[in-house]
């Protein structure tokens, strides 16, 4: 489903369209930089060769003997000219002249410029330094060098001076041959750069679905903002186990950390059973998970695109309260349905005494009667004189009621008593750990009512430390190997255990238990026991503040 924020009509520039300006902008720039260096570069390189070059056949000429010769010979451009071209065109320079000191040529590439003065400075080369310069001649702009030719007497007298150029036209024709090359290579670069860029635009677009940046930063500070409202925890999971995201609720009813993205799911400290369930390929729907604290309701959705599995979506809801509820409902229809099948037997016994007296039968009838009446008050002053916390007291009568419906016999030892905990303890936490333990301990009693008489018996005592609880049965008891398992959701023995069945009772008790720093054994004897001991607060420590 794609969502559209209020900023998509005239939302401009998609996220693809402005990276891919950007980019070619960028791409342009670099190359023209780049273009321009190597210019810049070539231009230099070349310009120095043509420096280097006149250089070293200025300086060869004006140190050949045949030069000095000549100079001092009544006709020095007989001799000179020709040698003057020999070397031009061995070298591929553009010009040689040979001139006297007063700069007249004694050489020339055009013959009819002999004779006539030198275009350019020779005063560094007229006091013995070899120069080099960039001139304008008759040939044109050209990179010269000057260099002073010696005679042999003792002091090295300048006796002529030798010039030679290469024009800057012949320079630039070669900085172009140069520049053919990185021209290339520029327009090279820019097209890949171009045609990538292209096609990662054209991907981002598909990635992004054209979205606008601002309408993307809109889009995402609103699905932050929905992220850390709702109240339902969100996990997102990715195919290979890792959270991808996790809103502020799902840390809070898992007891996660502030950042877990990226942390294996196995990693999160979660029970087994609900780290499968963020992890099965198969969807799941309304799964009750019970953790150290919390009810969970979860439900999965695996996330396909184009037949390639993404992972997970994982949804959890806060069932704790509800659960809560549930429980005590189920207790009060229970006091309820002892309530009716109390009125129930009451009223046939009223009947039967109603039918002695009209029969003549008396002193039967007062019998029956105050039989009854020393058996129903003989059992609630048992529960009332050893428990003193009324909501336990009124459970234990309920469920001895319900057990006596269903041939089971429900028996306090005598070493029950229990002070009023409602300061220390949650009067809720009571009915779920009592009562479910009586519950399964009357349905295992029944299991094998037809080989022993069905019984369940309960202690109930408390110190100013500690609050013990121990629930025995005449069932089938547990086997050792399913002992570690018998607290996890969905373990039951009987039919109908699992997800979506029966199994949540005792995972419930375990849940109060830990949650009140408590421990549960289990054991056998005649059947299965269950030991409960719970820790209580200090009444005579001060209150804070």
């Amino acid at each position: 489903m794609r969502v559209v924020s209020p900023r998509a009509p005239g939302r401009g520039w998609s996220l693809a369209q402005q990276l891919l300006v950007l980019q070619l902008v960028l791409v342009s720039v670099l190359v023209g930089g780049g273009t321009a260096l190597a210019y810049a570069d070539a231009a230099e390189a070349v310009e120095d060769k043509a420096a280097e070059e006149v250089t070293a056949v200025a300086a060869t000429i004006a140190d050949s003997p045949e030069v000095v010769d000549a100079v001092g010979s009544p006709e020095p451009s007989r001799m000179l000219q020709p040698f003057a071209e020999r070397v031009r065109a061995d070298t591929g320079v553009d010009f040689i002249t040979i001139m006297d000191r007063d700069r007249t040529r004694f050489t020339h590439p055009n013959p009819d410029r002999i004779g006539e003065p030198f275009i350019g400075t020779i005063a560094p080369a007229l006091s013995g330094r070899l120069f080099t310069e960039t001139y304008t001649g008759t040939l044109g702009p050209s990179v010269r060098a000057v260099a002073p030719v010696f005679d042999d007497t003792p002091g090295r007298r300048v006796v002529a001076l030798v010039a030679v150029g290469i024009t800057v036209e012949a320079i630039a024709a070669e900085l172009e041959e140069r520049l053919v090359p990185v021209f290339a290579v520029a327009a090279g670069v820019l097209l890949v750069g171009g045609v990538g860029s292209y096609l990662v635009s054209r991907r981002l677009r598909r990635q992004t679905r054209g979205v606008a940046p601002a309408e993307l930063s809109g889009m995402f500070e609103y699905y932050q903002a929905i992220l850390h409202s709702v109240r339902e925890g969100l996990v997102l999971v990715s195919r290979d186990g890792r959270v991808v995201l996790c809103n502020d609720a799902a840390r809070e009813l898992l007891g996660l950390p502030e950042d877990v993205r990226g942390t294996p799911v196995e990693d999160l400290g979660l029970a087994a059973d609900l780290a499968r369930t963020f992890t099965a390929n198969e969807p799941a729907a309304d799964e009750l998970h019970v953790t150290d604290t919390r009810v969970l309701l979860v439900n999965t959705v695996p996330v396909r695109s184009r037949d390639r599995a993404m992972g997970n979506v994982v949804t959890l809801r806060d069932h704790t309260e509800l659960q809560s509820l549930t429980g005590e409902l189920d207790t009060v229809r229970g006091f309820a349905e002892s309530l009716r099948s109390q009125a129930h037997e009451s009223a046939n016994r009223l009947h039967a005494v109603v039918s002695l007296v009209e029969l003549g039968k008396a002193e039967q009838a007062v019998e029956l009667a105050t039989a009854e009446l020393e058996t129903a008050q003989q059992l609630t002053d048992r529960v009332v004189g050893a428990v003193a916390e009324p909501v336990l007291a009124a459970l234990l009568l309920g469920k001895s009621s319900e057990a006596s419906e269903r041939g089971v016999e429900l028996v306090l030892t005598e070493d029950t008593a229990l002070q009023d905990t409602g300061a220390q303890f949650d009067s809720r936490d009571l009915i779920t750990i009592l009562g479910n333990l009586v519950d399964n301990a009357v349905d295992a009693a029944v299991d094998r009512a037809a080989e022993r008489a069905p019984r369940v018996t309960v202690t109930v005592r408390s110190d100013p430390h500690e609050l013990f609880l121990r629930v025995a049965d005449t069932g089938p008891g547990i086997a050792p190997e399913a002992a570690p398992d018998i607290f996890r959701r969905g373990w039951s023995t009987k039919p109908g255990g699992g997800a979506a069945g029966r199994g949540l009772g005792l995972a419930l008790v375990g849940q109060a238990v830990r949650r009140h720093g408590g421990t549960v054994e289990v054991g056998n004897d005649v059947g299965a026991v269950f030991t409960v001991r719970i820790p209580l607060p200090d009444r005579s420590a001060p209150a804070p503040g």
